[in-house]
């Protein structure tokens, strides 16, 4: 941390170098791992790191450890973020503002975010093989639930029928299928085309005068039109991506005025062994992380609900180390909220 004793100088000299200023830059765009932002930056990841523990000691990065893999955030916001101005930090601050909107200028930046943006594009696609891997075990692995009436609670929020609902990283329709003969139209989107193919067979046969489109996408690039929804629904899903800001302004992009969102969500555990085996990045969200995602997204009378069921993820057995997992149960939360009026 920087001493309450350290000067401009220190400070400056902390960002002053245009390594660190191309790491920041890039840590504004997205979370990285120390080998993504390596990867992107083409250099080696010892060189990175000792970067790194420049721009930590001076309180410029957040970091979040999931399982040996560490990712980084930029620790820093909007100007008027810091409570003290004339603290290091608050000074660290307004420096840093002062040249974000140089770092672009720099000559190695826009190669610099090209290979992000291949990098990232790398991230997305082992997911989706992963998924599309054990989509047909994936019933087994990640969709076992104790009760059922979480997935019956989400459904309950989003009457009256008649409507337009998508069901966003549905997965291989756990809470479509809760859907089914409630809404006019249900829009399945997940990134995995293995998992859709499994949602397909499972809402089979489709409710008279139902229509089921499936369509492939990323959920903070949702294949759906601007206000082509009533209300959507995400069930286990935001603990998969590195924050849900961008999924829940999707959302609020795709509803209608009025429209309902409604997320059904992991408290925080300390199951591990799910990182590897369900591809969870997150154990669990913090319910106020959520609530104010849904906040900053745009949504209004946002609301925390209980649920009176729990999650009982089962490892394939292969997958199993010494530690008994059958019996792991983990709690539940839902969170919804609606767009606003129209003018």
């Amino acid at each position: 941390m920087i001493a309450a004793s350290t000067g401009l100088t220190d400070i400056l000299r902390v960002l002053g170098d245009p390594t660190r200023l191309r790491i920041l830059g890039l840590l504004e765009l997205d979370e990285l791992s120390v080998g993504e932002l390596a990867r992107a930056l083409e250099m080696a990841q010892s060189r990175v790191s000792n970067h790194l523990r420049v721009l930590r000691d001076a309180s410029l990065l957040s970091e979040r450890h999931a399982g040996r893999t560490t990712y980084l955030q930029l620790a820093i916001g909007a100007p008027d973020d810091a409570s003290a101005p004339a603290s290091p930090s608050g000074l660290s601050l307004r420096l840093w503002h002062a040249l974000r909107a140089e770092i672009p200028l720099l000559p190695e930046f826009a190669a610099d975010v090209e290979r992000l943006a291949q990098v990232i594009a790398e991230r997305r696609a082992q997911s989706r093989d992963f998924f599309d891997r054990v989509a047909g075990e994936w019933d087994k692995l990640g969709v076992d639930f104790q009760s059922g009436q979480a997935r019956q609670r989400v459904a309950a929020a989003l009457l009256p029928r008649g409507l337009t609902i998508a069901d966003l990283g549905c997965g291989t329709g756990y809470l479509s299928r809760a859907l089914l003969g409630l809404c006019e139209r249900l829009v399945c989107v997940d990134r995995s085309a293995g998992m859709l193919a499994q949602a397909r067979s499972k809402l089979e046969p489709v409710p008279p005068g139902m229509q089921i489109d499936l369509r492939q996408g990323e959920l903070d690039h949702l294949p759906i039109a601007d206000a082509e929804l009533d209300g959507c629904v995400a069930g286990m899903v935001l603990h998969h991506l590195p924050a849900p800001d961008a999924a829940l302004r999707e959302m609020l992009r795709v509803l209608k005025p009025d429209g309902r969102a409604v997320v059904l969500e992991l408290a925080p555990h300390h199951e591990t062994w799910m990182h590897t085996a369900l591809g969870d990045r997150h154990l669990g969200l913090d319910p106020r992380d959520v609530l104010n995602a849904f906040t900053r997204a745009g949504f209004v009378d946002v609301r925390l609900e209980s649920v009176d069921d729990r999650y009982q993820p089962r490892p394939d057995s292969s997958d199993r180390e010494d530690v008994d997992r059958s019996s792991v149960s983990l709690p539940l939360y839902i969170v919804r909220g609606r767009t606003p009026h129209a003018a």
